[in-house]
């Protein structure tokens, strides 16, 4: 009997210290070449942020070792599909539109095929050289989409890929061989005959990189999070262009990130303040965060002023909607808007100290 009591008590103990673990801290960050704030005379830690979203090409060892120093977690933008540089020396990897013809440029955006091997090669070894030289907190992957331009009020939406691979892959997975001798022959065949299946390929081979390049993350850094920038539309939008041009289903991407950053910069997509709230609920919904637990939810919001101008209380107004549950984490778009104003830098500090919690 006084055993069974003992028993009970420190089952009783246990459940209560258990009970009381501190909460992880909500993410205060910033993303882009966050060594600017440095070089302006600022301290991560004085200015309230305990997380940088620091650019590939940014990061540097000096970077990393003063940003830990300061109390700041590391995580690393990684820009899988842009294919810009590297379609200088390998035009075999362009994406190709429905008439056979390479696609053009989406404003300052050049995407690439998302099929082709060699530059899936390049970018999981460009992944893990970061990941073997630094020990970042996470990598999230940024451009995960096929070829198009929605930072703009104008989206500019291709129908790509119909390069002989692309093409080739998709009859494979519908166990059919594609008609035709040309590529818009064949282009015109599959949106005229299969275009579900082909929306749903897409998404399967956007979902792919997103696995593989997680894959590779948590074998070499366990503990890093793998989080996904991503187009904040509503599925509705232009379209369904979300879906049918972009490739992207933030529901299968959140059930392989950890993470997902809705990228929701009102201004560029001419929004009021209020959607970035509205859409942060609306994602929790779609996912279910709060009940299951994940994925987090750390949006991204915008300081930039272009287009037009973001106040310091507009700023305030849309760091404030982008914290609110069920997001977990918050950052904004992008550090040199914040030293090219004074006031938007005590907007954040005032924040990140003491509103945000």
């Amino acid at each position: 009997m006084k055993f069974n009591i003992l028993a009970i008590t420190l089952l009783l103990f246990y459940c209560c210290t258990s009970a009381k673990k501190e909460p992880t801290p909500f993410v205060k960050g910033i993303y882009g070449n966050p060594a600017t704030l440095l070089d302006a005379g600022y301290r991560f830690d004085s200015l309230g942020m305990n997380a940088v979203f620091v650019r590939s090409i940014s990061l540097n060892r000096e970077f990393y070792n003063t940003a830990r120093q300061q109390g700041a977690k590391v995580f690393v933008e990684f820009p899988t599909l842009n294919g810009k540089e590297y379609l200088q020396d390998h035009p075999e990897a362009w994406p190709i539109t429905e008439t056979g013809e390479k696609a053009e440029p989406a404003d300052w955006f050049m995407g690439i095929c998302p099929t082709d091997p060699d530059f899936k090669n390049f970018r999981q070894e460009q992944l893990k050289d970061i990941l073997r030289e630094f020990e970042v907190d996470g990598i999230f992957l940024d451009y995960v989409h096929w070829h198009a331009q929605f930072e703009t009020k104008n989206p500019i939406l291709p129908e790509t890929c119909f390069c002989d691979r692309c093409t080739r892959q998709f009859g494979e997975s519908i166990g059919k061989e594609i008609p035709g001798n040309m590529i818009a022959e064949k282009a015109s065949w599959i949106l005229e005959n299969q275009d579900p299946a082909w929306r749903k390929w897409r998404a399967y081979i956007l979902n792919g990189w997103v696995e593989e390049m997680g894959t590779i993350t948590k074998e070499m850094r366990p503990e890093a999070k793998l989080g996904v920038f991503y187009c904040a539309w509503y599925p509705e939008d232009y379209d369904s262009a979300l879906y049918r041009n972009l490739g992207i289903d933030p529901l299968a991407f959140s059930k392989i990130a950890d993470v997902m950053s809705p990228m929701l910069f009102h201004q560029m997509k001419e929004r009021p303040t209020t959607w970035v709230g509205d859409y942060v609920t609306w994602l929790g919904n779609l996912t279910q965060t709060e009940k299951i637990g994940k994925p987090l939810i750390w949006p991204i919001v915008q300081s930039h002023n272009n287009p037009g101008i973001i106040s310091p209380e507009e700023f305030r107004q849309v760091m404030l909607e982008g914290s609110k549950a069920p997001a977990s984490g918050i950052m904004m778009f992008s550090d040199q808007s914040l030293v090219e104003n004074p006031d938007k830098i005590k907007v954040m500090k005032k924040l990140y100290r003491e509103e945000i919690k």
